[in-house]
């Protein structure tokens, strides 16, 4: 038996929705990019999102064998709260989609605990296996962060799903074994395949040109890139800017939106101004995906001070880049950047061990080049095309093993 049709489920996260902009972030690009993947090994994929205004058209190809279908999930004006409430409409939308174009598909891959809800129901109609990847869980973000907070029916769904899929994929041991801890999940049912980076768009350019297009003078420059929310902890940042000598000047480039919804932008802001480095920090803003690369290039070093990243793709679009990382020690970014050799993990949240890291790497250019170097290789080895080729196993695995 072979996987020639699968469906995706990314109820609330659209794959062609720029990242950055709201709630889009990570999850939309890695739908997007294993979704092509796959269709580059000549699966097709049906990627089934909820409708949104920014939408072209009801159905729109994303690519060779990959189509974005829009369904009805609930209006503009629902919360991210709320949405859940509408799954079953949602649901029924797709089901009679299937039934009008007589699809049926070898396995569904649900993206997020909404999306899974809905396609685990999906794949028990259709006698498919299922598989899920979680992107976040309440659970383990809880523990992150101390004031986090997750409705009741989301930690419900994930226990259930993590009881009842066929196949759970997690990015990291750490999300595996918080997985098994926190939920009850059997390890052995919890397969690891990690996120990807795009080589051909994520590729070192030349330092001194990419710093000229961004109109910096010389200066060491450290590099934020992700929306920013509390639990990306852009604070710690900010206070391991302020614990550092300026010496020959230094800027900092927070490359991200903000969703207005916990004016955390703001917030941060007032942190710089208050701790008297508010001069050297710039708020470019949300950056399309295509200019990202230049940003990367240009730094000295990319710093991720997340209380939390189930994955850590900015850390991986670095390292591409040929950028060192300095990182908190959380979730999968302990997979992604190898201490001492492509970054370095800091296992607790203090300014001064950040500071001390950050300005290893700074005062040595041999230490950022070999680290540079290490860096690149590190991410030849995550290409989409080998995490589609996992991705593709896992769901012959579970066909095979399951009752038609």
């Amino acid at each position: 038996m072979s996987v020639n049709r699968v469906a995706f489920i990314s109820f609330h996260a659209c794959p062609l929705a720029a990242p950055g902009v709201g709630k889009a972030g990570g999850m939309n690009v890695y739908v997007r990019q294993l979704a092509a993947a796959l269709g580059g090994l000549g699966v097709a994929v049906d990627v089934f999102t909820r409708k949104h205004p920014d939408a072209a058209s009801f159905i729109e190809e994303a690519g060779p064998l990959v189509r974005v279908v829009h369904l009805p999930g609930g209006g503009d004006d629902v919360a991210m709260e709320g949405l859940f409430d509408h799954l079953p409409c949602f649901l029924d939308a797709v089901a009679d989609f299937c039934s009008d174009e007589g699809l049926t598909y070898d396995a569904v891959h649900s993206h997020y605990w909404m999306s899974g809800w809905v396609g685990q129901r999906l794949a028990r109609r259709m006698g498919a296996p299922h598989a899920v990847t979680f992107h976040t869980m309440a659970l383990i973000k809880m523990q992150a962060r101390a004031g986090e907070s997750e409705i009741q029916e989301r930690q419900q769904v994930e226990r259930e799903l993590i009881a009842d899929a066929d196949r759970v994929v997690a990015f990291s041991p750490h999300e595996r074994d918080s997985m098994v801890r926190l939920y009850g999940g059997d390890a052995e049912r919890i397969t690891l395949a990690p996120c990807g980076v795009d080589l051909s768009r994520f590729q070192p350019l030349e330092r001194s040109e990419a710093r000229l297009r961004l109109g910096l003078n010389g200066e060491k420059v450290l590099l934020f890139v992700g929306r920013m929310e509390e639990l990306k902890g852009l604070d710690l940042l900010v206070h391991t800017a302020a614990q550092m000598e300026p010496g020959d000047g230094m800027r900092v480039l927070v490359v991200g939106g903000d969703d207005g919804k916990q004016g955390e932008g703001e917030r941060i802001r007032r942190l710089a101004h208050d701790l008297k480095v508010e001069d050297i920090f710039d708020f470019v803003g949300r950056v399309d995906q295509a200019e990202l690369p230049v940003y990367y290039s240009a730094a000295d070093v990319c710093v991720v001070p997340s209380f939390y990243e189930s994955f850590g793709l900015a850390a991986l679009e670095s390292m591409a880049c040929g950028t060192p990382v300095v990182a908190s020690r959380v979730g999968g970014l302990s997979t992604v950047v190898q201490h001492g050799r492509t970054g370095y993990l800091k296992s607790w949240r203090c300014p001064e061990a950040f500071a001390n890291s950050v300005e290893m790497i700074l005062s040595s250019k041999a230490l950022q080049d070999s680290m540079g170097d290490a860096a690149r290789l590190r991410a030849q080895d995550m290409s989409w095309e080998r995490v589609a080729e996992r991705m593709l196993a896992i769901y012959e695995h579970e066909q095979a093993g399951h009752p038609q």
